[in-house]
C-alpha cells in the first residue's frame, strides 16, 4: 500500500475510498500493470508487417525490460503468480486468465503464420507457445534474481533463433 501511495500521490483513505478492500486493490493493480505490458507489446507489433517480425518483438522488448519503467520490477504476470499462488485465489485466477490470454495471442499469430505460408505447416503451436512464454518468463526471473544480463541475453538470443527457425 505504501508503494501505491508513493507512486500515485494518493492517501490510503482515497485509495480505499475507491475499493472495497486490499484484494480489490491488488486485482486492479495487476490488471493495470498487465495491460501496460500488453499495450506496449501490441504497439510494437503494430509497427511490424510479417508474423515473424511481430514475434521477434518479444525478445526485442524483454531484452530491454530493465529500461522500461513498467517492467523494471519484473513481469507482472510472474510476480503475481508467485505472490498469489496459495493465498489469494482471486488474484491467482486473474493471473491465470492473463497467461491464457497471452498464450492464445501467441497461438493466433503462429496459426496466422502457418496460414500465410510464413511458417512450416507441421508446426506444433502448443509446444512453440510454451517455449516462447517459458523463455521470456525464465529469462526475466533469472535476470531479476542474479542481477546479471548474460542469462537474459542468452535466452533472448535463443528465442530469436527459435522464432527464425519456424520458417524452415
Amino acid at each position: 500500500m505504501s508503494d501505491l501511495t508513493s507512486v500515485t500521490g494518493l492517501t490510503k483513505g482515497s485509495i480505499y475510498g475507491n475499493f472495497e478492500n486490499k484484494d480489490e486493490v491488488a486485482l486492479a493493480v495487476f490488471e493495470y500493470n498487465f495491460q501496460l505490458v500488453s499495450d506496449y507489446i501490441k504497439s510494437k507489433m503494430s509497427e511490424k508487417t510479417t508474423i515473424t517480425e511481430k514475434l521477434l518483438v518479444y525478445p526485442e522488448v524483454y531484452r530491454n525490460f530493465l529500461s522500461l519503467p513498467f517492467l523494471q520490477g519484473g513481469c507482472p504476470l510472474a510476480n503475481t503468480a508467485t505472490e498469489a499462488d496459495d493465498n489469494h485465489t482471486l488474484l491467482k485466477a486473474k493471473a491465470a486468465e492473463a497467461l491464457h490470454t497471452w498464450r492464445e495471442s501467441i497461438d493466433r499469430l503462429l496459426k496466422k503464420g502457418i496460414e500465410l505460408g510464413e511458417f512450416k505447416r507441421n508446426l506444433d503451436t502448443t509446444e512453440t507457445v510454451a517455449v516462447l512464454a517459458g523463455l521470456v518468463q525464465g529469462a526475466v526471473l533469472q535476470t531479476k534474481l542474479s542481477g546479471k544480463l548474460n542469462f537474459l541475453n542468452a535466452a533472448m538470443n535463443f528465442l530469436e533463433k527459435t522464432i527464425l527457425d519456424l520458417k524452415h
